[in-house]
């Protein structure tokens, strides 16, 4: 209602809010304003569905009642076994949340169109108004369904961050990151997990699962789009070949240099990078488009305490020479949820418990505390989680930022003026 306030403060709001069952809420009727007046109140509240009446008295008291049924002006008694009386402030204006469902629901309401809100015939309990029947004001709201979440409000928050993002270089219109990691750690299930995301659904696009050799063998451009119909979005996730502890097994770290100059076209066979160097060098000459904006490393944080010692000397390879092309890099901690049972019966915990992997991968890989992130893949999961979502697109957030951060290092194009 255009206008006129509502005189709920933030903190009553939020009361009110989880008495009612987290909804939404907006006023249609405020007596100070639209006077004492009970044909007024109906004209404005009649036909409205789910509503909530809330009193004020000079005694500092705010109470009220909840019914699910629209108000009719019928002259009778209205049925409702959802309805209820509460107290948001009791004496001294202190927040005292109280809740008194309805003992039946026979003539929970009491709907002439000579009174006002009216809950069992008028019968109010003592406790909810203080004995103080003086009202200052008296206020009623519209009740419009369940209230997002917080959790969904923070995925739907950073999804549109994503959606949005925009780089500042005409000539890079998305970002490419370049997936990295031992074999099974869950790289093509990352890319996966995040298409997933968006799209609204589990889906594997990428050749995912577990063998004794990378399963991905070859080099993979995935772009992510906004739904199944949607627009593509701002960035490209490169896949290729697990890193393997053998020499001359899986990925080698002279093939990465190529890849990161975009050297590699989409569906490249990983195995003969090496063998064609100099062959794709003279028929690619790549753009800044082409390259590698931002590494992710993939690692099982099941399997870094003990990592094997040849595995982990070539990843502190890779990460020379990632450094040399200054590529920023970031940490991506799968499998963390199988750390601890409990993290399985609530994923939100999962930012405190595998603190302890985290700051062994950091000393192992000599990366930052700050460059590392736990994330949960979807693997056996039919359905999305809220959770789950929210870590995957908090290290898609992080991943745009650090290669934003390297785009920095170029001359800033000014846009292009339309004819």
């Amino acid at each position: 209602m255009a206008g006129v306030k509502s005189r709920l403060t933030q903190d009553e709001v939020k009361q009110l809010q989880h008495l009612l069952g987290s909804r939404q809420f907006s006023l249609l009727y405020k007596a100070s304003v639209h006077g004492y007046n009970a044909s007024i109140f109906h004209a404005k509240c009649d036909a409205q569905g789910p509503t909530v009446a809330v009193a004020y008295n000079g005694s500092g008291y705010i109470f009220g009642g909840f019914t699910c049924q629209s108000y009719v002006s019928s002259g009778g008694y209205i049925n409702d076994e959802k309805a209820f009386l509460f107290r948001l402030k009791g004496k001294e204006g202190v927040l005292s949340p109280l809740k008194i469902p309805v003992k039946t629901a026979s003539g929970a309401i009491y709907d002439y169109s000579s009174l006002g809100p009216n809950f069992g015939g008028g019968a109010l309990v003592a406790d909810l108004l203080g004995n103080d029947l003086g009202l200052i004001e008296c206020e009623v709201y519209r009740v419009e369904g369940k209230l997002i979440s917080k959790e969904k409000m923070e995925r739907g928050k950073i999804m549109e961050e994503i959606r949005s993002y925009k780089p500042y270089l005409n000539s890079v219109p998305q970002i490419r990151i370049l997936v990295l990691g031992p074999i099974g750690a869950g790289k093509s299930s990352f890319f996966n997990s995040v298409n997933s995301v968006f799209r609204g659904y589990v889906t594997s696009q990428a050749i995912a699962g577990s063998d004794n050799t990378s399963v991905t063998t070859q080099y993979r451009t995935y772009p992510v789009k906004d739904g199944r119909d949607g627009k593509p979005l701002p960035i490209i996730f490169c896949d290729t070949m697990g890193i393997e502890e053998k020499s001359g097994t899986g990925l080698e770290i002279d093939e990465v240099s190529n890849i990161i100059k975009g050297h590699v076209p989409d569906r490249y066979q990983v195995g003969f990078l090496q063998f064609y160097a100099v062959r794709l060098i003279s028929f690619n000459t790549p753009s800044l488009k082409d390259q590698i904006h931002c590494v992710a490393f993939v690692i099982d944080g099941c399997k870094i305490e003990i990592l094997p010692e040849k595995l982990e000397e070539k990843l502190k390879q890779l990460r020379r020479k990632v450094n040399q092309f200054g590529i920023p890099q970031l940490v991506l901690l799968t499998k963390v949820d199988e750390i601890c049972p409990t993290i399985e019966e609530d994923v939100q915990i999962i930012h405190f418990v595998p603190f302890l992997q985290m700051r062994i991968t950091a000393e192992k890989l000599g990366i930052p505390l700050a460059q590392i992130v736990p994330v949960k893949n979807y693997c056996s999961e039919l359905d999305l989680l809220c959770d789950v979502d929210i870590l995957l697109l908090s290290a898609v957030r992080q991943l745009i930022r650090l290669a934003e951060s390297y785009l920095d290092n170029f001359p800033f194009e000014k846009a292009k003026k339309e004819p």
